[in-house]
């Protein structure tokens, strides 16, 4: 059988020696060819053959599009080229004639047999369909072969997260995909690595299963393949709604509450999306007291004790705070607050003065007084003090000392007629049983006669 039936000069032909059944007695036979009646040998022909007939890369990868060619033994290359056209209705272009190319794609044939062309840095734009040809020349003629029916198709792709749901509510399930739009030519089976918001998520499967997902589990989403950790995908950005939770009530001012101030309440609550709708309730009261995250009580009363407690509700669904008191001090309880304050000032004065008198018992005082009579018989208008002891008390002052029970400490105030200045002294009486004293206060007014005797 001779294949293709019409053929030209240069081209390639395939002829097949075969059977209509397998040979019993050898099934593996090894042919032998005659041309004219002489044996054949063989005889190269020209032509190019790629490896892969497609090829899908990675955006940003560098790939290589395997080739080998051939010709006969007496050709001689001249001039070999890649070509490229990106669309069919597009004249083929030299690779090495496109700017884009520059620097990126880069011949590593020879002039026998190797033709593979490698392009680094794979941009989209490179998807195309590539093709390979050479000229030979011998003494008596030169050949071109411009086989365009075989080429490679190169596809570039890029990873891509594709989400189930890109919005999903809790409690319910969502499938994350890393995928290509083609089948990685040589990467048949990656390893996928997965990324949570820039954190290494551990899973390698081309899938991450969230069941049930959580609002912990919203974020962006990125993959990429082991051996291509520097080509990511595009984020993509998973959404989770859910009713509110975590309600709670803070109350300002905090602490204990006095009639006649105000007291704001505060509702805070977690939710996606965001709380669109608060309202206050007073426990055991059927109607709602206000609506809005935050409630004012102002010239508050007792009346107002009691336990408050806020509904937050968004779309999804609604949640109830726990219940916060709020206890109303009275006056009386202020007023009597006020004064336990005051007592106790007091207290502490009295505890101090009863320790001032306690150390001014102990201590030995003398004053004495120092009258300085001149020939005239006025006295000195300065203060004189004098300490008067040992002296003979009348038999009633020695009666009195004997029975009471403490020491006396007299003072007297002497008050001179033509005089102002007063004069004080203090007179300790001798004690003749204890030894804590008696306090006895005594005043003595003398009236002088206009005369000093």
């Amino acid at each position: 059988m001779v294949s293709p039936t019409n053929t030209v000069w240069g081209q390639c032909v395939t002829l097949t020696c075969n059977t209509t059944c397998t040979l019993s007695d050898n099934p593996n036979p090894t042919y032998i060819w005659y041309k004219n009646g002489q044996r054949v040998l063989g005889k190269t022909c020209f032509n190019v053959t790629y490896l892969h007939q497609s090829i899908c890369a990675l955006k940003g990868s560098t790939v290589e599009l395997p080739c080998t060619y051939q010709h006969p033994s007496n050709h001689t290359v001249s001039e070999s080229n890649w070509y490229i056209q990106e669309k069919l209705d597009e004249e083929p272009k030299i690779l090495s004639s496109v700017p884009e190319y520059a620097g990126r794609a880069e011949f590593g044939g020879d002039k026998e047999n190797v033709c593979t062309l490698r392009i680094t840095d794979l941009r989209e734009i490179d998807s195309a369909e590539y093709w390979f040809t050479f000229k030979t020349q011998t003494q008596r003629y030169w050949y071109n072969f411009l086989q365009r029916e075989t080429h490679v198709r190169l596809s570039v792709t890029g990873l891509q997260v594709k989400v189930s749901s890109a919005t999903v509510t809790e409690g319910k399930a969502v499938l994350l995909t890393c995928r290509t739009t083609c089948n990685l030519t040589d990467n048949t089976n990656p390893t996928y690595i997965w990324y949570k918001n820039g954190q290494l998520v551990n899973n390698q499967n081309n899938y991450l299963l969230l069941d049930p997902v959580s609002g912990e589990d919203a974020g962006r989403y990125s993959c990429n393949t082991k051996g291509y950790e520097n080509l990511y995908s595009p984020e993509e950005t998973l959404t989770v709604i859910y009713a509110p939770k975590n309600t709670s009530v803070s109350v300002s001012p905090s602490g204990e509450i006095v009639e006649r101030s105000s007291v704001t309440l505060t509702c805070n609550s977690d939710a996606n999306p965001p709380v669109d709708k608060y309202t206050w309730y007073k426990k055991n009261v059927t109607s709602p007291k206000a609506s809005g995250q935050s409630y004012s009580i102002t010239n508050i009363s007792s009346e107002d004790s009691g336990e408050y407690y806020c509904e937050a509700v968004n779309e999804v669904g609604a949640k109830n705070s726990t219940s916060q008191w709020i206890i109303i001090a009275g006056k009386q309880t202020s007023v009597k607050n006020a004064a336990i304050g005051i007592t106790v000032v007091v207290l502490v004065l009295i505890l101090c003065l009863s320790g001032f008198m306690w150390f001014r018992k102990k201590a030995t005082t003398s004053t004495s007084v120092t009258r300085d009579t001149a020939d005239n018989g006025q006295v000195n208008s300065s203060l004189v003090h004098d300490n008067i002891s040992g002296m003979a008390m009348t038999p009633a002052a020695a009666q009195r000392a004997d029975t009471d029970d403490q020491d006396d400490v007299h003072y007297a105030s002497v008050h001179f007629c033509n005089q102002e200045v007063p004069l004080y002294s203090t007179v300790q009486l001798p004690r003749p049983q204890k030894e804590d004293d008696d306090v006895q206060y005594a005043a003595v007014k003398f009236n002088r006669p206009s005369a000093a005797t």
